[in-house]
Parts: structure tokens; sequence; C-alpha cells
């Protein structure tokens, strides 16, 4: 009987990977670097040899394991093609395909935010519902959406890329995806700075944040959380991006919870409660009532999701 199926997170950095019961028992975790070099070639065979260690390790064969279940960070097509990974020198690969030649078990590869959306939805925040929004608020702002329990993938694979809804069109300065007013200009970690900095630039108000050598997105919460009203005021100029485009989804898809994730949110209910606060005052009538979660799973997210997608 296969009661097992690996889960791996492929980062930047590192690829976290995990051994799960197939009712979405996680019984371990570890990590191993992502070598990007050659154009990441050997990501996906570090990945198996990995997997294939720890297999011989635990006495388990091909028999035992459902599967394995990859997220990515970029688009992902229905048929496992990867539409290019700034972060890991990936072009346009078919991971399903190159896998399939390094291993028999069945594999699935999914975009990381829509991973985190689905692992949320499977033993998380949004445990019990099946329309939900997730938003991961990191360097960038990823997005997830779940309609009746699936996932919205997309002909392209962009689908929940809520981060690129353009919200201030009088924007002049680009995003990295080469738009301008996107709402992850001001409500990722490194929007927060470049708020901030305009912030800071605009007048001599006093405030904490000009005595720090280099302003971070937590040290912006932070200060908030102490009253000073430069930062509150920054913080609330983040909610109203966000909350923007949430609005919009939010009625195309009108999901039952919107799962906040991502670095930025171990603020805490700050973040929560700055998005929530412009939501209600826009958003259409019978959306006012959508729940917010701050997420549960953390960095494991994207794992549980992998997994989620592999044994539905």
């Amino acid at each position: 009987m296969k009661t097992y199926a690996f889960g791996a997170d492929v980062g930047g950095t590192t690829v976290k990977i995990g051994l799960f019961t197939t009712d979405g028992t996680l019984l371990e975790k570890w990590e191993i670097p992502t070598r990007t070099e050659n154009n990441g070639e050997e990501i996906m065979p570090d990945i198996m040899e990995s997997i294939g260690s720890k297999m011989a390790e635990r006495g388990l064969t091909n028999d035992d394991v459902q599967g394995i279940g990859l997220d990515v960070p970029g688009p992902v097509t229905r048929e496992g093609i990867v539409q290019r990974c700034v972060n890991l020198n990936w072009g346009i690969i078919n991971v399903v395909a190159e896998m399939a030649k390094l291993t028999d078990l069945p594999v699935k590869v999914v975009n990381d935010a829509n991973a985190a959306a689905l692992g949320e939805m499977w033993q998380g925040a949004a445990k019990g519902h099946k329309d939900v929004i997730m938003i991961t608020l990191g360097t960038g702002v990823g997005g997830g959406i779940i309609v009746n329990g699936k996932i919205v993938n997309g002909y392209h694979g962009s689908g929940g890329e809520i981060g690129h809804m353009t919200v201030f069109p009088d924007e002049v300065v680009r995003c990295n995806c080469g738009r301008c007013g996107c709402v992850e200009q001001y409500a990722s970690a490194t929007g927060i700075v470049r708020l901030a900095r305009l912030r800071l630039k605009k007048d001599d108000t006093p405030s904490a944040l000009r005595m720090l050598p280099a302003v971070s997105a937590k040290d912006v919460f932070d200060c908030a959380k102490e009253g000073d009203p430069v930062a509150q005021e920054i913080v609330a100029k983040m909610g109203e991006a966000m909350a923007l485009g949430l609005v919009d989804a939010c009625v195309i898809v009108d999901p039952e919870v919107i799962v906040v994730g991502g670095g930025v949110s171990r603020a805490g209910e700050i973040v929560i409660d700055a998005i929530r606060k412009p939501f209600v005052e826009k958003a259409f009538h019978a959306t006012t009532g959508t729940k917010f979660a701050l997420a549960a799973l953390g960095n494991d997210a994207g794992m549980y999701g992998a997994v989620h997608l592999l044994l539905d």
C-alpha cells in the first residue's frame, strides 16, 4: 500500500524536502543546496538523489511511495511546463518530463504560491474551506487562488498573480515585471522599503525610522506598533494597495477566506488589520464579510501543497 509521499519546495538558495504520509502528516524534513549553475541542470538530479537516499535509509521502495510533488518559483502550465524560473536559471522546461528520466515515481509540479495556497487549504489556516485566496508577502507578492478545492492555474500558468494587478495606474516607476503600479511595488518587503524611502524624503516629520542606518519592512511594522505616525502611514499605504488588489479578485472568485503569508506576515495581526480596513471600505457589499487569516504552515506550506496536488 502506498502510504508515503515526498514534497519538495524548490527555492533559489535551498530545496526543502519533506516525507509525508498520505493523510497529510509531515514525518521528516530536510534541506539541500540549490545548485543553480549551468542553467540549474543539477537541481532535479540532486532532489532525486536526496529522496533516494531517504528511501534507502527508511527501507522504502516505490511500492510504498505515492509520488513526488514539486513547487517552483515560476509559472507552471497544466502539463508541468515551467515558463522560466529566474531564481533557478531555468528557461522553459518540462519538469514532469525531465523528472520522468530520473524516477519511475509519479511527479507533479506547481507554482510555489499556488502550492502554499493548497497547503494552507489542506492542513493550515484555510483547512475546512474550499474557496480560498492566499497572498504571500515576501521579496515579491505571490498569489494563489482556489475555487471549489481546485487551484486556478490558468492557460499560461499565471493564474493568481495578484501581485501584478495594477492598483495605482498613475505610478511612473516600473515594477520588476516591466509594468507600473503593481501591488508588488507597495505590499512586498521591497515595496514597503521603497514606500519608506519616499515617505521619509517627503518632509521632516519626526520618525524613529530616520534614526536607522537602513530601514527594513520589519522596522516599519515595529515602529508602527509603537505608534510612530510615519511608519503607520507607510503601513496604511501598503494595506491599501493590497486591499485594492483583493477587492477586484474577490468579485471574480468570491473566496471564503483570504490567507496572508510570507515573511512580511510575521509582523502579525498589524498586517491583517492594515489590509482588512480598506478592503471592507472598498469591497463589493457581498464580499465585505470575507474572512482574513494569517498563514499557519510557515515555510512548509509549499511542501504540503505540492503533496496535496500529487494526491488529489
